[in-house]
């Protein structure tokens, strides 16, 4: 009789088999379910019943059936492997390799199991055992087409693109027609600036492929990349209806937009990936700073509590330069470049250790950045580069910004710095040329602004890695070994809030150019919309440095003095209608905001000296646009923070010998800020005293400052020949 059962179960089963073949699921579950009744331990019933669970995606059904499938035949290899795919989907990647090491300890020759557990290692970011994965599959079957392209992606994760190319070329000499692989290859190849070559890569996935919405979006990043916008905004478009939940397309998208100034749209798309709770990291910081941008502060404080309850779990919600101008937070600045640093830029070890560089005649120092350019970097920096002493140092500038030549490049040059052009080139090649020109000092001029390039650091480009003026902030990274800074920005009792060992300046942290030229011009009041009489308040620095809390004490300030006005910077249209009906909110007329649009620099300084006082922002104070002001002789009134941003025109306050201009709290700043106003002999004290100061105190003092920074790159380059640790270093007056 159980022999009868028995060849009856196996009978239903077979024509369960051929209904599942035929896409007839339902009736094949159905008469699989009865050979179930009849045999509970069915093993290829309950592997069925699985494997048609996990085609319709109801992953927790398929993984319990395969596991009753494992219990009931141990040794099947079907069951364990597809329990591994299911565990894989879910992705608990973990289990899933332990299911599919038992099926390759049952079937050593399994390909397939090789290859499903090197894409489940793949998932833990365990790329090494990834590639010997993936490499047993293809010893295994030399015609495994997508072992080769998947590969080439964990070789691509470990940077390694040159060599994830090759493996992508080994999958298309196997299948010429796989879209796949041409769109893995045109990601490899813009990973090493190879723009040219990545369109056509992507173009031919596409032609290939001509839903395939992946590579649209991976298009659309590379034709951004060429400065080809307009295309770049239509392949992002073609991604989203061919996949309209596809978040990445969106935030590519977005970051057009963004690029474009085109900050409403940018918003739309950044809360569109939101939406779609697939954010990748950092978007909802890069979002709020794109409301800063235009002064949207609707749900601000919310996305703000949001952000740092993530970041405090570990997620790296957001990049830790957009954090800057939201909280003063000098333990949080520090956690959020931390878990940025761990989750982005880990530090690399695709290249040897660097052997020890011996003591040489010249101490060899290279700055690295974007802007060498008439950008606010080298605003401050050109008269450094000219005064460098060329006997004791070897100065090097690596660029990886723009190739404009304008003045400040061309006084670069004349400087006889050697300028060393590689934005074409891939991280680790430029890590390489580095170390192959025996760089003693690599100094990071961008932190985590925009356009930079941590990726070389955490290859170490040199022995001894410095951070410096362009990121006012902690790394958080293990290999930046030094800060340069000063005793206002970090207090000794603040170390603990820094990674990097602080070297302390004299006076301020701040370069200054002593040759920057102010535009002969004279203003008038009238020619810039501001009011033939009145006492004048502004702030030039960025709109997103604006909070509502400083926007409101300043209308408070405002209320307080009779016939003043705030002038302002215009970044987009939105921010002054944003801000006009945020005064209004506050009780004070529209029109008492003045908007100036952007200049050129000689003549953006010149029509400063139209206003009374530039009253500061926290927690991210004025920097460049402090040191502006101070050098036409505009008093700049700050609120010193606890944070190194929220201390900079602290710190350049103290060099201009003009501390009663630094508030403790907002209270003390609001009472600041009033006074002037009232005392009009105070105000033009104040203003006598800067300008004479401006000749007299060290802030201004290029060669000063080129001696005292100097002095630290000696003090570091000593520490590294005596084979000692970084340690804080304090330069003398």
């Amino acid at each position: 009789m159980a022999s009868k059962l028995a060849a009856r179960a196996e009978a239903t089963f077979n024509q369960a088999l051929a209904l599942n073949e035929k896409g007839r699921f339902a009736e094949a579950q159905a008469l699989c379910r009865k050979v179930l009744q009849v045999q509970p331990r069915h093993s290829n019933a309950l592997i069925l019943l699985g494997l048609i669970a996990l085609q319709q995606s109801e992953l927790n059904v398929a993984v319990d059936l395969l596991r009753r499938a494992t219990m009931a035949n141990p040794q099947s290899v079907v069951a364990r492997s597809n329990l591994g795919n299911a565990y894989y989907l879910l992705n608990n990647f973990e289990q899933a390799i332990a299911s599919y090491d038992i099926a390759i300890a049952l079937k050593p020759d399994f390909a397939d199991a090789y290859y499903n557990r090197g894409t489940a290692l793949r998932g833990l970011r365990q790329h090494e055992a990834a590639i010997e994965s993936f490499e047993r599959a293809i010893a295994l079957n030399p015609h495994y087409v997508q072992a080769y392209n998947n590969r080439g992606n964990s070789l691509r994760d470990l940077g390694r693109q040159v060599a994830a190319i090759a493996s992508y070329e080994q999958a298309l000499a196997i299948k010429p027609d796989l879209a796949e692989a041409y769109n893995n290859r045109g990601t490899a190849l813009r990973d090493l600036k190879q723009f040219e070559p990545a369109l056509a890569s992507l173009n031919r996935a596409i032609e290939l492929k001509p839903d395939y919405a992946e590579a649209y979006n991976n298009r659309g990043n590379t034709l951004r990349d060429l400065r080809q916008y307009e295309a770049a905004g239509a392949s992002y478009d073609a991604a989203i209806e061919l996949l309209p939940d596809y978040a990445d397309a969106y935030n590519g998208r977005a970051t057009l937009l963004y690029e474009l100034k085109q900050y409403e749209a940018a918003i739309s798309n950044y809360e569109q990936v939101i939406a779609l709770k697939r954010s990748p990291p950092g978007l909802r910081g890069q979002c709020l700073q794109v409301k800063m941008f235009i002064c949207d502060w609707s749900g601000a404080a919310a996305a703000l509590a949001d952000i740092e309850e993530r970041i405090l779990r570990g997620e790296p919600a957001s990049n830790p330069f957009c954090l800057m101008a939201r909280t003063g937070s000098a333990a949080l600045q520090k956690t959020a470049a931390e878990v940025w640093i761990r989750s982005e830029h880990p530090p690399s070890h695709a290249l040897p250790p660097l052997n020890k560089l011996p003591q040489r005649a010249k101490i060899s120092v290279g700055y690295f950045s974007a802007d060498f350019y008439n950008h606010a970097t080298m605003q401050l920096m050109a008269q450094l580069f000219e005064l460098h002493d060329q006997i004791r140092f070897e100065i090097t500038a690596w660029s990886f910004g723009p190739n404009i030549k304008d003045e400040m490049g061309g006084r670069l040059a004349a400087a006889n710095v050697r300028l060393i052009d590689v934005r074409n080139m891939p991280d680790r090649e430029v890590a390489e040329l580095a170390r192959s020109l025996q760089l003693d000092i690599a100094v990071d001029l961008k932190g985590f602004t925009h356009d930079c390039r941590p990726g070389i650091f955490a290859l170490r480009a040199a022995p001894v890695q410095v951070s410096y003026l362009g990121y006012p902030g902690t790394m958080g990274a293990e290999y930046i070994d030094y800060l340069l800074a000063d005793r206002t920005l970090v207090p000794q009792c603040s170390q603990q809030h820094y990674s990097e060992k602080i070297v302390y300046l004299p006076n301020s942290y701040q370069v200054n150019d002593s040759k920057r030229s102010i535009a002969e011009r004279v203003f008038t009041r009238e020619e810039l919309g501001l009011p033939a009489a009145g006492f004048i308040y502004c702030c030039f620095n960025n709109t997103y440095k604006i909070t509502p809390e400083v926007f409101s004490i300043w209308m408070r300030i405002l209320s307080q003095v009779e016939g003043s006005v705030l002038w302002l910077l215009e970044d987009s249209p939105a921010g002054p209608v944003n801000l006009r009906r945020e005064a209004a909110l506050r009780g004070i007329s529209p029109e008492r905001l003045i908007f100036a649009k952007r200049m050129p620099a000689a003549e953006h300084l010149a029509r400063q000296r139209l206003a009374d006082l530039f009253i500061d922002t926290w927690p991210y104070n004025a920097h460049t646009t402090a040191s502006d002001a101070l050098w036409v002789g505009l008093p700049v009134l700050t609120c010193i923070g606890e944070a190194f941003a929220g201390r900079v025109a602290a710190s350049l306050l103290n060099a201009m010998q003009l501390p009663e201009l630094i508030a403790a709290d907002p209270a003390h700043y609001e009472s600041l800020a009033v006074a002037p106003a009232r005392d009009p002999e105070q105000l033009q004290a104040i203003k006598a005293r800067l300008l004479d100061n401006r000749h007299s105190s060290p802030l201004f003092d290029a060669r000063l400052f080129t001696r005292h920074i100097e002095a630290a790159y000696a003090k570091i380059a000593e520490r590294y020949q005596a084979g000692l640790a970084p340690e804080h270093i304090y330069i003398e007056p």
